[in-house]
């Protein structure tokens, strides 16, 4: 797959799960459930133990019934183990060029982290092919939308303190999806598919015939 296709499905729900944890068991129940209730793009971060064993055994099991990912990537190496491991996409809280440089070698998007407009610009120079507005928790669904009446053509993620009633604000402001950890993943098995299953109708509706992606991104539209 190219990495626009990458793109494409890692953000076709409007919302890719954090998955950060205390053991790979815990990961691994997590990432179980989340699959199960329907969400179909995972971010495992790399400061769970074992991580990347994680990213492999889920992307070896899951093929391409489901986009797993790796976060907290911070580093050209971490980049290259993640991308080895399996990953098909790499998200950083920061802007490090060799992460998207690294990502890019092998044909696997990036979404490094910014906080400000300069840093969203320089992302797009250096070729990150969305976003991360983390945490974006600092931040207000408003504040997008003045930020990108300026930049149009910024494919933003808000990530870091999302919630299941704020995340339709941020798409409604704008983001092409959220990034979302225990607000989306906590609870049993039947609450976090209940949640899943209401948030994902909510996102769609704060976008009708929006494409989750914009720009040359267009493309992805069936």
């Amino acid at each position: 797959m190219y990495r626009w296709e990458i793109t494409r499905a890692a953000l076709a729900q409007r919302v890719f799960a954090i998955v950060r944890s205390r053991t790979y068991d815990e990961a691994s129940a997590t990432a179980d459930t989340l699959l199960s209730a329907g969400i179909t793009s995972l971010e495992i971060s790399l400061t769970t133990p074992f991580a990347l064993e994680a990213v492999t055994t889920l992307s070896r099991e899951l093929g391409d019934d489901a986009v797993i990912g790796a976060g907290t990537v911070l580093d050209g190496a971490s980049a290259r183990m993640a991308v080895d491991a399996g990953a098909r996409y790499l998200v950083s809280p920061s802007l490090d060029a060799e992460v998207i440089r690294t990502g890019h070698r092998y044909g696997v998007p990036v979404f490094p982290g910014v906080s400000t407009p300069t840093e969203m610009v320089r992302a797009l120079e250096l070729g990150a092919d969305a976003v991360k507005l983390f945490p974006a928790s600092a931040h207000d669904p408003s504040w997008l939308t003045e930020v990108r009446a300026a930049l149009p053509q910024m494919p933003v993620l808000p990530t870091g303190g999302v919630t299941v009633d704020s995340a339709p604000e941020w798409i409604a402001a704008g983001a092409v999806a959220v990034g979302m950890g225990t607000a989306l993943s906590e609870g049993d098995r039947d609450t976090v598919a209940k949640r899943a299953a209401d948030l994902l109708v909510r996102l769609e509706e704060a976008a009708p015939g929006r494409p989750a992606m914009r720009g040359g991104a267009e493309l992805f539209e069936d």
